[in-house]
C-alpha cells in the first residue's frame, strides 16, 4: 500500500501500479510548510479506466476484488503512515508485519485450495457424480454469501434488474468452467487436471486476439512452453482419460469466455465490489447448474449414494467429505481476494502459479499417483510457461496503463 505525505505544495499524481484510489508522492517542495490538505480531491477522484479493472477478472479463483472500490479506511491508513516509511522515490518500505500478514493470507489460500482438491477427489472417488457435487459447492457458496449479507459481515450490494441481466452471461460461462473442471476431476488424477488447466492463458490469448486484441511477441512466445508442456504431460499421463482431458480443456474455455464477456457486460457496475460480484455469480451459477444436473445424472444419485455408503462404511464420513469440499471451495476463492488487496496482479499471478505447483505436489503425495519422469517434465514446462506468460502479460498491461 502506498503512503502519502500531507504537505500542501506536494504535487500529487496517480501511481498507475497501485489502486486508483490511492495517491503517491512524486515531488515535494522543501520550502513549504504543513497547513491544509484537501481530502475531497482524493475522495472524488475516479479511476481513469474502469475497463482495466474488469480486465483483471482472471483465472481461479477470480480477481474480482479489483472491480469495486476499496474501503475508505485503507485511504485513511495510507494517510496516517509516517514520512519515514517512504523510500526516496516515494515507495513504501516493506513492513515486516504486513509481510507476515500477507504470508499468512497466502498460506491460508494454499491450504484451503489443497483441502478442497483432496476432499473433492475423495468424494468423487466413491460418488462419481460431479454434476451433483459441483451444484452442492455452488449451493454452499450461495448460502455463505447470503449469511454474510444478512449478518452485515459483508455489505449487501445495491443491485437492479440491469445488473442481473449483465451478469447472466458471465455466470453461464462460470458454470461451464466449474462443472467441466469437476467432470475432469472425476475421471483423471487431480494433478493432471491442474496441468491442463495451466493452459488457460493459451485460450485467453487466442480468443482475445480473435476478438481484436493485440499481444506482443513475448506473450505469444510464452504460451509455446505451455502448449509443449501440456502435450508432453498428456501423452505420458498414467491416468489418462479422454473425458478428463476434454473436461479440463472446456473448463479453460469457459473461464476465458467468462473473463472476456465480463469486460463488455460489467464495466458499468463499479459499485459492486469483488466479493459481492463473486457471490452473485455463485448464486446464478447454482440456478443454472442444478436443474441440468438433475437431468444429466439425477436418476443415478440414489443408487450411487447407497454404493458410496457401502464402500466407506460410515455415512457421516461421506457427508463430511462433501461438506468440506463445498466450504473450502468458497473459502479458497475468498482468500484470494484478501491476497489481492495488498499485492499487484503480477504478484498474484506468480502466487497462483506456485499454488498450482503446491496443489499438484500435495495431491500426488496424498493419492500416491504414479508419475513418470517425462510426465513430471511436461508438467514443469507447462507451469513455467504460465509463469512466463504472467511476466509478459504484466508488461503489456503496464504499457496500456501508460498510454491511458
Amino acid at each position: 500500500m502506498m503512503s502519502m505525505n500531507l504537505l500542501p505544495s506536494s504535487s500529487l499524481t496517480l501511481n498507475k501500479h497501485a489502486h486508483p484510489n490511492l495517491v503517491s508522492r512524486t515531488h515535494i517542495s522543501h520550502h513549504a510548510n504543513l497547513k491544509v490538505f484537501n481530502f475531497n480531491k482524493i475522495k472524488n477522484h475516479q479511476p481513469t479506466s474502469q475497463i482495466h479493472k474488469v480486465s483483471n477478472f482472471l483465472e481461479n479463483p477470480f480477481e474480482f476484488n479489483n472491480f469495486g472500490a476499496r474501503p475508505t479506511s485503507q485511504i485513511v491508513k495510507s494517510a496516517s503512515e509516517s514520512p519515514q516509511d517512504l523510500t526516496p522515490d516515494g515507495e513504501t518500505k516493506k513492513n515486516p508485519n504486513k509481510t507476515l500478514q500477507l504470508a499468512i493470507v497466502f498460506g491460508f489460500w494454499y491450504f484451503q485450495n489443497i483441502v478442497f482438491n483432496i476432499y473433492n477427489k475423495k468424494a468423487l472417488n466413491i460418488f462419481p457424480y460431479p454434476w451433483l457435487l459441483a451444484s452442492f459447492q455452488l449451493f454452499v457458496g450461495s448460502v455463505w454469501m447470503l449469511v454474510l449479507w444478512a449478518t452485515k459481515l459483508q455489505p449487501c450490494p445495491k443491485i437492479d434488474k440491469s445488473f442481473i441481466i449483465a451478469l447472466l452471461g458471465p455466470a453461464l460461462f462460470h458454470t461451464i468452467g466449474h462443472i467441466s473442471a469437476c467432470v475432469s476431476f472425476s475421471k483423471v488424477a487431480v494433478s493432471f487436471t491442474h496441468v491442463i488447466k495451466s493452459a488457460e492463458p493459451v485460450f485467453s490469448v487466442v480468443f482475445s486476439s480473435a476478438l481484436g486484441d493485440t499481444y506482443p511477441l513475448s506473450v505469444w512466445l510464452s504460451i509455446l512452453p505451455i502448449v509443449m508442456g501440456c502435450s508432453l504431460a498428456a501423452v505420458t499421463e498414467v491416468s489418462f482419460n479422454l473425458g478428463g482431458l476434454w473436461g479440463a480443456m472446456i473448463s479453460n474455455v469457459g473461464f476465458v469466455l467468462r473473463n472476456i464477456y465480463s469486460k463488455k457486460s460489467l464495466q458499468n457496475f463499479k459499485q459492486v465490489n469483488g466479493l459481492n460480484l463473486y457471490g452473485w455469480i455463485t448464486i446464478l451459477s447454482f440456478f443454472y447448474l442444478f436443474p441440468v444436473a438433475i437431468f444429466v445424472e439425477g436418476s443415478q444419485w440414489f443408487s450411487g449414494y447407497h454404493k458410496a455408503i457401502a464402500s466407506i462404511g460410515t455415512p457421516s464420513t461421506f457427508y463430511l467429505w462433501v461438506l468440506i469440499s463445498g466450504v473450502f471451495y468458497h473459502l479458497y476463492n475468498q482468500s484470494s481476494y484478501q491476497a489481492l488487496d495488498d499485492i499487484s496482479p503480477l504478484t498474484f499471478s506468480v502466487g497462483n502459479t506456485m499454488k498450482r505447483v503446491v496443489v499438484i505436489v500435495s495431491t500426488v503425495i496424498v493419492f500416491r499417483n504414479p508419475v513418470r519422469p517425462l510426465n513430471a517434465l511436461g508438467s514443469a514446462i507447462a507451469i513455467f510457461g504460465t509463469f512466463l506468460y504472467s511476466q509478459a502479460s504484466s508488461k503489456k498491461k503496464a504499457a496500456v496503463e501508460k498510454k491511458d
